[in-house]
């Protein structure tokens, strides 16, 4: 039975990619018009997602409507500079170091508990939280940074802002509220899963080398990759989070995973904790 199910969520996970593209690529035509813009503005990263975002803006726009901000910064490392520049240059025609990760491994030394999902909601009556809190403060307010720096040329231009943020980040609170992966005019990744980010990249032809590439923060310095951050991998997580979309119990879920319950326990708590970061809070009556 278990493996019945198993299998009947990795067909679920399937995408049709040539389907999807154009349905995004119609998607952001759209909305480009929709809203009388000139065209689009996007964060370039050299990591997947927002390559992904800048060939499906290229494919429903050209190059010419498709402006790619790359913003590095002292943290950044070179590799995806030069990765979202080389990318750039072929698809567009345009063109505190250690700080976090030693905050966050002596916070889950000192507490026992997995710092990234203790950042989710606030510090009170928690201990050593300051010095979670500090490194959270520095790599957040550069995130923000960004999204201001996108507004700033969008409306310079008349153009849209487009987001790279996927589902399964989305999902368990992997963003930076108000930051250049929240706020945004439009967000066409937004109903994929990660590894169906990947599947579609295949079929736009991305370099292996960006979709093969660990996905990283870029901005966390010294936790070189996200699944370091979020200690389970997009893998296990997606289907993790699948099936609790489909509400199936905790039970079947472990059984058809092979996983220990603990881990569902895991995602159901970053979902739970990070649902504020997702929604704006506003009385129900004066």
């Amino acid at each position: 039975m278990s493996e019945i199910l198993l299998e009947e969520l990795k067909a679920e996970m399937k995408i049709e990619p040539e389907k999807i593209s154009l349905s995004l690529e119609n998607f952001i035509r759209e909305y480009t018009e929709k809203l009388e813009r000139e065209g689009v503005i996007l964060g370039l990263s050299g990591g997947i997602d927002s390559v992904v975002i800048a060939a499906l803006c290229v494919r429903a726009l050209g190059p010419k409507k498709t402006f790619a901000l790359i913003m590095p910064e002292k943290d950044s490392k070179k590799e995806h500079t030069q990765d979202a520049l080389n990318f750039a240059r072929e698809s567009l025609g345009k063109l505190k170091g250690a700080l976090v990760k030693k905050a966050y491994r002596f916070y889950g030394r000192k507490t026992g508990k997995l710092p990234f999902l203790e950042s989710l909601s606030g510090f009170k009556g928690k201990e050593y939280s300051p010095y979670l809190a500090k490194g959270n403060a520095y790599y957040r307010v550069k995130h923000r940074l960004r999204m201001i720096l996108l507004y700033l040329y969008g409306e310079l231009e008349n153009r849209l802002v487009v987001g790279a943020a996927n589902k399964s980040e989305y999902k368990i609170g992997y963003f930076v509220k108000h930051g250049c992966d929240d706020a945004t005019d439009i967000m066409p990744l937004l109903n994929l899963y990660k590894t169906q980010v990947r599947e579609l990249a295949r079929y736009l032809n991305i370099p292996a080398k960006i979709i093969e590439k660990p996905p990283s923060p870029d901005v966390m310095p010294g936790l070189a990759a996200d699944e370091e951050v979020m200690s389970i991998s997009y893998e296990k997580m997606d289907l993790i989070l699948l099936a609790l979309e489909k509400s199936w119990k905790v039970s079947d879920i472990v059984k058809a995973l092979e996983i220990e319950k603990d881990e569902v326990v895991y995602i159901k708590n970053l979902m739970q904790k990070s649902e504020h970061m997702r929604k704006i809070y506003k009385p129900d009556v004066f």
